[in-house]
């Protein structure tokens, strides 16, 4: 129709959309329709202010390479991933432990034995004795679900964003046993800084937060016949537990790493201090499926993202 105001424009705009075939599609462009008109509406967006608008969506899209991912970024830093979580995971009285995928989780990672370290090459830190158990809502062990683990270096860096680092540092895949446990060794992580050489840092620079996220470990767990589930799981000592530049700290993952001193370490190689942290897992009965993976490959140069401007 020849469009005559603003108001009827938004009326056009759905007109066209009845004609969706599938119903949940239809819902939810309709629904964006709706609130993006409202948005524009509501702060009387100006034209330089819709350019910058697109500038900012087209610049997330161009940064988003094999080894960097800004699109979830961003998703993480209006907290809408989060939301997206909680809404979609647990019930009142059993919650199961989902969290944020994140932007660093490669497809791939190779499988391991119960108990194997996931350090692949030199990397600096007090020892870690990771202990996790499986169960569904009522209670029952989980057997042979398989659990991707990945965490940063205490650099700060995840293995992809770091040539320095070799392949799959810091990352294995597992698989439950009968009681529904799975183990492995690896480093104590540490907080660390989300890039900031992009539209998110430029976001957060604006609104004067920190970019810091508190140490944690990541978690994908996935079996036929169970909602898959990406957790994270946080220490409970961090200081930026309450200000995670990513909205992810919930309660209930939260674990407290314990530091043994006087008991000697699984691996008798271990003369130092170490650590340990155990932590059950609740799955409930869903659909089993594995989200687009947010990279595939190590970046090979200098640069976290391209800079602005760059094709």
């Amino acid at each position: 129709m020849i469009i005559q105001d603003e108001l009827q424009l938004t009326a056009a705009v759905l007109a066209e959309t009845e004609r969706a075939g599938d119903p949940r599609v239809k819902e939810i462009i309709q629904a964006l329709v709706r609130h993006l008109h409202d948005l524009a509406r509501e702060v009387r967006l100006t034209e330089k202010e819709f350019d910058a608008a697109l500038d900012i969506v087209t610049r997330l899209g161009r940064l988003t390479t094999p080894s960097h991912n800004e699109v979830r970024l961003m998703a993480g830093s209006l907290g809408l991933s989060t939301l997206v979580a909680l809404m979609n995971n647990g019930t009142e009285d059993k919650p199961t432990s989902a969290n944020l995928l994140g932007p660093f989780w490669r497809q791939g990672s190779p499988r391991m034995n119960n108990g194997e370290s996931i350090v692949r090459s030199p990397t600096e830190g007090p020892p870690l004795f990771f202990t996790g158990r499986i169960v569904d809502t009522d209670g029952e062990a989980v057997d042979g679900a398989e659990v991707d683990v990945w965490h940063a270096s205490p650099a700060g860096l995840y293995e992809n964003q770091d040539p320095e680092q070799a392949e799959w540092n810091l990352r294995g895949k597992f698989f439950s046993d009968e009681e529904g446990v799975f183990a492995f060794r690896s480093i104590k992580p540490s907080g660390y800084p989300i890039p900031m050489g992009g539209p998110v840092g430029e976001l957060l620079t604006a609104l004067k937060r920190h970019p810091f996220r508190p140490a944690h470990i990541h978690a994908l767990i996935h079996k036929p016949g169970y909602k898959t589930i990406a957790s994270q799981l946080y220490s409970h000592d961090d200081p930026i537990l309450e200000t995670d530049a990513q909205f992810g700290v919930v309660q209930s993952l939260v674990g407290t790493y314990v530091r043994q001193e006087n008991e000697p370490a699984p691996d008798p190689d271990v003369t130092e201090p170490w650590y340990s942290l155990e932590f059950t897992f609740v799955v409930e009965p869903g659909e089993a499926w594995l989200p687009t993976p947010p990279v595939s490959a190590k970046r090979d140069t200098e640069l976290d993202v391209l800079p602005r401007g760059t094709q």
